[in-house]
């Protein structure tokens, strides 16, 4: 083992052997190279005036843009634009879709497209429907989609749904929520379920808040960050250039990951051009990996280092916190032979972790969703906020906990009222303006809401972004969920693989709309840092193009469907008049009542502590005790292949995207970082590969409890043993959904499968 306690450095992980395909570093010379590619071809000035406008980036949550300009963090530094955010931009001003497409390809050849080859085909600009029995899209008028979506959300309310992802404005995402519940429906399912929704579910009983406590302006005065489950220098590149930062500062950064993932240990951001192309950045000062799903023994291990080296802040806990001593006592009475042999990483390496946290005066707590699509997320959740109130590390400046999101605006949508789980300041604010209580019934989350319409108990949904067939483990259960239901409606700015499978039982209808810097008024975004972000009104490069604004079309669906109740629904297609009302019924977001005036972006209100006041009944914050997880794996047997039980390995396999793809849009079918050519690969370590008498390379099949993938490639890489990593949404097609049941989130990060080849 590589740790040294008392210097606290690591060079290498205990798992990092690469492949031949795998570099040096994360980022560098391909970034700078891929940059200079897109920037300088024919598509170049299109790029570049949208990498200036004045709007909020379309990829990750850390976020940029605004008012401050389009390189610009809320910080006001400046180079913060990103690989990802150059794909995303590249995919948006793509010509249309040729208009004779969906005339010539059936629906069952459209189906034949992977995700990268739908979003390939370029911008949707028009309005299409296939209808029931038909064999291909046809072109629509507005008339006629009024007509069917009035009538289809006259139903039952029960009987009628959302779902969105944070690809909208708030603005977008306030009118969803308000239509809805007016409505008397609750069902306001959101892409968060299926990631962050256990960090919101933990953080609200233990703080009474549901986001990140640490603004990006603490976050650069802590001396040691902790990053459990995430992969920023994939997901949220910008991220890295604070973590290259806070290293040279001389803090300590914790990594744990079952994967060594190379940006992780190394990375090469464009900010730092110099270092980027020729040595790279060191990231990770600690590398731990543990065994998928065993987090909150890893952090009970490390509460009990701290406990037994005497790190522990008691005056906080006694002032501060509820519950500490039963925490403090499980750590005590758990024994290190559990805790190992639960997650995987020695007591040597726990120790070193509790040690640097333990001497930091300023400890940021961030993780991702290796945390969070767990079956015991929340615990996990707990677990890590436990770790950091047990150090005194919540509520003060440099320091807290940071639940890192992967989509633009996502945060937004659950700030603006969508969600399941409604805070109790506005249901009493939208119960005022309704003039009666909302609908006593619980809504379906995104679980919930594939269930029941399996069950034929939808009738009608409309989709705000995303892509809700995709996304969901089992997808020939959500294929099978979607086809009940009468009437689905899309809102979309490009073809993905939901338009194709997640097809209705009557209409489906796909409307084309403009993208978030082709607005043609100002709308807000929020920072998975709780800023509010303005984008300034843009226009789109489809000039002949029948597109539509988001809240265009649901303003005007909801004055068909409500008149002018609780309010004039068509006066507010200018969204100065939606600020207007969220700055009446949404708490902290007061501010955006005259952000049209002062263009003053914002933090919102009574998120981000600096001083241990917490927003729960006693004013403290509470502690969970977190019982650790009884990780197995079934038997060979159990997956009912006969043949495969003699060679067959069962693993915990861990869905992931690659480099290049964001959410389930793919821009790019290999992994240069990991050295996966293809989505149709599985990282393996070596020595498991080898026990299994594999060779890297050699076609297997990967089984899991709802399908199998075949003719799958061998890849050896830096994963632990035990563990392996396949490329979502694909893998998503083998599993069924194993639910967190505090949230919904289902465990897209430890699915067991058998790994056998072809006898």
């Amino acid at each position: 083992m590589n740790t040294d306690s008392q210097h606290h450095s690591q060079p290498t992980p205990p798992y990092d052997e690469t492949n031949a395909e795998m570099p040096e570093i994360g980022g560098g010379l391909p970034v700078i190279q891929y940059w200079a590619g897109h920037t300088l071809s024919p598509e170049g000035y299109k790029l570049w005036k949208t990498l200036f406008h004045k709007s909020a980036c379309l990829s990750c949550s850390w976020g940029t843009g605004g008012q401050k300009g389009g390189f610009t963090n809320e910080t006001g530094e400046k180079l913060q634009r990103c690989m990802k955010s150059v794909e995303a931009i590249s995919a948006e001003i793509k010509p249309a879709v040729p208009k004779q497409l969906f005339a010539q390809r059936s629906i069952q050849q459209l189906q034949q497209l992977s995700s990268m080859e739908c979003d390939r085909l370029g911008r949707l600009s028009f309005p299409m429907i296939l209808r029931a029995g038909q064999s291909h899209y046809e072109r629509i008028d507005w008339e006629e989609i009024y007509s069917i979506a009035e009538a289809a959300f006259r139903q039952p309310p029960e009987r009628v749904a959302s779902y969105s992802s944070g690809r909208a404005s708030n603005e977008a995402a306030y009118v969803l929520q308000l239509l809805l519940r007016t409505l008397g429906s609750n069902n306001l399912a959101d892409c968060s379920d299926l990631c962050h929704a256990p960090s919101t579910a933990a953080l609200k009983q233990m703080f009474g808040t549901r986001t990140s406590v640490v603004s990006l302006e603490n976050l650069k005065q802590a001396d040691c960050i902790v990053l459990a489950g995430g992969n920023p220098a994939y997901n949220q590149p910008r991220l890295m250039n604070e973590l290259i930062q806070l290293r040279e500062q001389g803090a300590k950064i914790i990594v744990i990951n079952p994967i060594m993932e190379i940006g992780l240990v190394k990375f090469g951001s464009p900010a730092f051009p110099l270092k980027s192309l020729f040595t790279g950045s060191e990231i990770s000062s600690l590398y731990l990996q543990p065994i998928p799903g065993s987090d909150t023994a890893l952090f009970v291990g490390i509460q009990k280092a701290l406990l037994q080296q005497n790190l522990i802040k008691l005056d906080y806990l006694q002032a501060h916190t509820e519950n500490w001593q039963a925490v403090l006592e499980q750590a005590g009475s758990t024994d290190w032979e559990t805790i190992t042999s639960t997650c995987g990483v020695s007591q040597a390496e726990l120790e070193a972790a509790a040690q640097i946290i333990g001497q930091s005066e300023r400890v940021v707590f961030g993780w991702g969703m290796g945390i969070t699509q767990q079956q015991n997320s929340v615990d996990n959740v707990f677990a890590i906020c436990n770790t950091a109130l047990l150090t005194g590390n919540v509520g003060k400046q440099g320091a807290g906990v940071m639940p890192i999101r992967g989509h633009s605006n996502v945060q937004g949508f659950g700030s603006m009222g969508v969600t399941v789980e409604l805070k109790q300041e506005i249901q009493q604010a939208l119960e005022q303006l309704l003039g009666r209580p909302l609908s006593p019934i619980k809504g379906y989350h995104t679980r919930h809401l594939i269930e029941a319409a399996e069950a034929g108990k939808v009738d009608t949904l409309l989709c705000l972004g995303g892509n809700l067939y995709a996304a969901n483990p089992d997808l020939a259960q959500s294929k099978r969920a979607l086809s009940q239901i009468d009437t689905i409606i899309y809102l979309a700015t490009k073809p993905n693989l939901g338009h194709f499978h997640g097809l209705a039982r009557q209409n489906t209808i796909v409307i084309p709309v403009l993208n978030r810097f082709e607005q043609p008024y100002k709308v807000t975004t929020e920072s998975g840092n709780n800023f509010v972000r303005l984008s300034d009104a843009g226009e789109t490069h489809l000039k002949q193009a029948d597109l539509i604004a988001e809240v265009e079309f649901l303003t005007e669906l909801a004055a068909r469907l409500h008149g002018t109740y609780p309010v004039n629904w068509r006066e507010l297609q200018n969204p100065q008049y939606i600020r207007q009302l969220i700055a009446q019924t949404i708490p902290g977001y007061e501010k955006i009542a005259t952000i049209d005036q002062t263009q003053e972006e914002f933090t919102i209100g009574g998120r981000i502590l600096t001083e241990p006041n917490f927003s729960t009944p006693s004013g403290k914050a509470s502690m969970f005790e977190t019982p650790l997880p009884q990780l197995t794996l079934p038997l060979p047997e159990s997956f009912g292949v006969e043949s495969a039980t003699a060679n067959g390995l069962v693993l915990a396999l861990m869905t992931a995207r690659s480099y290049s793809q964001h959410n389930t849009v793919v821009y790019k079918n290999g992994d240069q970082y990991r050295g996966m050519p293809h989505r149709n690969c599985i990282l393996l370590n070596r020595l498991d590969a080898e026990a299994a008498g594999w060779q890297e390379h050699q076609p297997v099949t990967v089984q899991g409890d709802a399908g199998k993938l075949e003719q799958v490639e061998v890849i050896y890489g830096a994963v632990r043993p035990g563990a392996a990593l396949m490329f979502y949404p694909e893998v998503n097609a083998i599993f069924k959904a194993r639910i967190e049941t505090r949230s919904g989130t289902p465990a897209y990060k430890r699915v067991p499968v058998l790994v056998y080849a072809a006898v």
